[in-house]
């Protein structure tokens, strides 16, 4: 009996990896206003998430980071227009580390161009995609001609969006092809009488222009050049903090095509987004995947707020850049600088931008291998990837019914609304041809076996039971 228990002994570093195998290395940090970043990762994503690299760009979040020093600079935006011919116009999220001279606009999911636009794709069971601009716009004047996707469950989105949540919506839930929603948040809060509906023809079958004029005092949405909606911001008053719950800070250009009736979303979404998605739909049998087209952005910059602080010049034209003084993160925090917008490599920091040297984020991330050029995400270990890790929400998979994991999505407003910040990106190889008629569908798949805790626990406790079976 004693040799028995004796040798049994060298079963419980057995069972207690077997139990590690099934938890996973996960060292993920979260972050949020009661817990900041640390030092080691000290850039908090838009998704709650601390890490390095791309973390510390676009949707650094400084009231819950390190310090404010830990995001990089958001470069400042100035009047453009493009007509989207090609996908070149387009540079992947996850080879860019903040050199917005390089593009105009980001992409992570899937794309391509027919009929003399770009095409945003949502093959079966993805998150779908999310185009970004590279510079932040604070106040101006914003019209994006699109079509948008249809079918209930399918969100189509052109917004702006900052780095504290801010956010000016149109929206389209594609049960509802004749009725664009506009919507807005300030700093992520959650507000149910925020959104309303407009009218106007079958947005699916026929282009539109949709207008964000966005100024100090008020919004106005216009559709095909009619005013559809004005927010006046001495109505926004919030009479308890005395502040006003306002979109005042810079923010990115975005447009979406996502899955707000995945049934890994809240209830209140998918109710919202017009019930579950079908992935066995018209346009999925079809092509292989739901799809909206985006033909041409106009931006046209405002003037600056008046006492903007001005650091490294007097004249705010020498100025490229924008940064927040405070972690209150409004409107009055916020100050031009020169300072560089971009990362050496992808573990790199606004605390050690490790940038003297360098002049292309997208020629660092891809030649530079002796670097660790992925960003971590509050975990140990590095890597000589040639892309860089961009920021996911681990809470919102799609998943299919085989099990496959879809990419991470994002819903701002928690229930009702918002959009969707992130997706799995288009891979080198994918044929996603909108003129073909092909399926186009690039979705990665997880088909390793699965191993989870159930799992673990269920040889564990075999493992234990034979063990003392040797005893009786």
């Amino acid at each position: 009996m004693k040799l028995a228990i004796y040798q049994s002994w060298y079963l419980i570093p057995v069972i207690l990896s077997l139990l590690q195998f099934a938890l996973g290395d996960d060292d993920t940090i979260s972050c949020d206003k009661d817990n900041k970043c640390p030092k080691s990762s000290p850039c908090c994503s838009q998704y709650g998430q601390c890490g390095t690299g791309a973390y510390c760009l676009g949707g650094c979040d400084i009231r819950f980071s390190y310090s404010l020093d830990s995001c990089m600079p958001m470069p400042r935006m100035t009047d453009f227009n493009t007509s989207f011919t090609s996908t070149k116009q387009l540079e992947k999220q996850d080879e860019y580390l903040g050199n917005s001279s390089e593009t105009d606009w980001l992409y992570t999911g899937y794309i391509d161009t027919h009929d003399d636009a770009l095409l945003l794709q949502m093959p079966n069971h993805t998150s779908g995609t999310v185009i970004s601009s590279s510079k932040y716009l604070w106040y101006g004047k914003v019209s994006a001609k699109l079509k948008t996707s249809r079918d209930g469950g399918v969100i189509t989105a052109f917004i702006l969006f900052s780095d504290v949540q801010d956010e000016i919506d149109f929206e389209y839930v594609g049960y509802n092809l004749t009725a664009p929603q506009s919507n807005y948040y300030h700093q992520g809060i959650l507000d149910y009488n925020n959104a309303k509906n407009s009218s106007t023809s079958d947005t699916f079958k026929n282009y539109h222009t949709y207008t964000i004029d966005w100024q100090e005092d008020k919004i106005d949405w216009y559709v095909d050049d009619e005013k559809v909606r004005t927010l006046e911001k001495k109505d926004t008053k919030n009479e308890t903090t005395g502040d006003y719950d306002y979109p005042q800070t810079p923010s990115r250009i975005q447009m979406s095509l996502w899955p707000g009736g995945a049934s890994s979303n809240g209830l209140g979404t998918i109710e919202w987004a017009g019930g579950e998605i079908n992935w066995d739909s018209e346009d999925i049998k079809k092509t292989g995947y739901y799809y909206a087209y985006l033909k041409e952005v106009e931006v046209t910059t405002y003037d600056l707020p008046d006492d903007v602080e001005l650091d490294g010049s007097d004249d705010p034209d020498d100025l490229h850049a924008f940064l927040f003084n405070s972690t209150d993160g409004n409107m009055d925090n916020i100050y031009l600088t020169n300072k560089t917008t971009w990362l050496g490599n992808g573990d790199a920091t606004g605390l050690d931008p490790d940038n003297d040297k360098k002049k292309s984020s997208k020629s660092t991330s891809k030649s530079e291998s002796k670097s660790n050029s992925k960003s971590k995400s509050g975990s140990t270990g590095t890597s000589t990837s040639k892309t860089v890790a961009v920021p996911t929400d681990p809470k919102a998979t799609i998943g299919d019914s085989d099990g496959n994991d879809g990419a991470a999505t994002y819903n701002p407003s928690g229930g009702i609304g918002g959009f969707v910040q992130n997706s799995k990106k288009t891979d080198d190889s994918s044929d996603s041809s909108g003129s073909s008629g092909s399926s186009g569908s690039s979705s990665s798949s997880n088909n390793s076996p699965t191993f989870n805790i159930a799992t673990a626990f269920g040889i564990a406790s075999a493992t234990v039971f034979g063990v003392i079976s040797l005893f009786f």
